[in-house]
């Protein structure tokens, strides 16, 4: 080979492939699809932030400025049954699992793990239900990325209290019977259960008692903050707690459920904070609790 044909090939050689033309579609690599099956795993670890972590951020980054490797991540996230609530800097890669996906926790599970009575399954879920309406309890807070809710067990358990109240007064005053019957739907089957239900209630050596309503209420507030929804800020008021972005999507996702909507109707203003207030639904609105009703779980 001539020196001058070796130096062409040398040239060639250290030329970069050829790329493909604009607006072609370039095919999926088993690395491409790893990355985004990694991205998600990501945003299954609720407590991880993209900030802390280099290959997080990366992938994050990778998802909101390549287009193709964003459609793959969510497709990745569809196939195992997770709904993409938002993918940014402060929240990370925020999913929640649909209905029938394997990751989806049943609030019956989670009441069966709290306690060995069925009866205390509704009270679970009306304390993730209450836990939700105080920390973002205006609409306009719920829209404000900005807005960090805060709340206490024992503020949960005197709100929930309240609207008991509230229930007890309503059923008064249009005559009906105030006993829960078996089986009935809405919030009016519950309110006497949990007034009826001791409030802190002791162990020997004082702890709180699992079953009383502040101990379930400080079971949900655990089970958020191990989820990465809420964050522990002190031990004021049985347990003083902070709410994350991943917290505000998953209940703005959840924000139309009749559930929510049913309690929000009370209009009971939260007494951990005077400020706060609790609009009411459109009128005319037939509101009924389903049963098993929850957040963040599925019935």
């Amino acid at each position: 080979m001539s020196e001058t044909h070796a130096e062409h090939a040398d040239a060639w050689s250290e030329q970069e492939p050829p790329q493909p033309p604009a607006g072609a579609t370039v095919p999926v690599t088993p690395a491409d699809a790893a990355d985004a099956a990694r991205l998600v795993s990501f945003g299954l670890q609720p407590k991880l932030l993209p900030a802390r972590d280099a290959e997080y951020g990366e992938l994050l980054r990778r998802y909101r400025e390549n287009p193709a490797f964003a459609r793959l991540a969510d497709a990745v996230a569809t196939g195992l049954g997770l709904i993409v609530l938002e993918v940014s800097p402060r929240a990370g890669m925020a999913v929640t699992a649909g209905e029938d996906s394997v990751f989806a926790v049943r609030m019956g599970d989670y009441a069966r793990r709290a306690s060995t009575d069925s009866a205390d399954r509704f009270l679970h879920g009306l304390a993730h239900l209450a836990v939700a309406t105080m920390a973002f309890p205006r609409p306009e807070d719920l829209a404000d990325d900005a807005y960090i809710g805060r709340l206490t067990v024992n503020g949960v358990d005197a709100f929930v209290r309240q609207a008991c109240l509230r229930l007890e007064q309503r059923a008064e005053e249009q005559g009906e019977n105030t006993d829960p019957v078996t089986g009935a739907p809405g919030l009016e089957a519950a309110w006497r259960i949990y007034a009826r239900r001791s409030a802190t209630g002791a162990t020997k050596d004082a702890r709180r008692l699992a079953g009383s309503t502040t101990g379930i209420v400080g079971k949900a507030a655990a089970f958020l903050t191990d989820s990465g929804f809420l964050q522990r800020t002190g031990d004021e008021g049985g347990g003083s707690y902070r709410t994350t972005a991943r917290y505000q999507l998953q209940v703005r996702d959840m924000a139309g459920s009749a559930a929510m909507a049913e309690l929000l109707e009370l209009g009971v203003v939260p007494v951990s904070d005077g400020t706060a207030t609790l609009l009411p639904p459109p009128e005319g609105d037939d509101l009924e609790l389903a049963a098993d009703a929850g957040l963040p779980f599925h019935a």
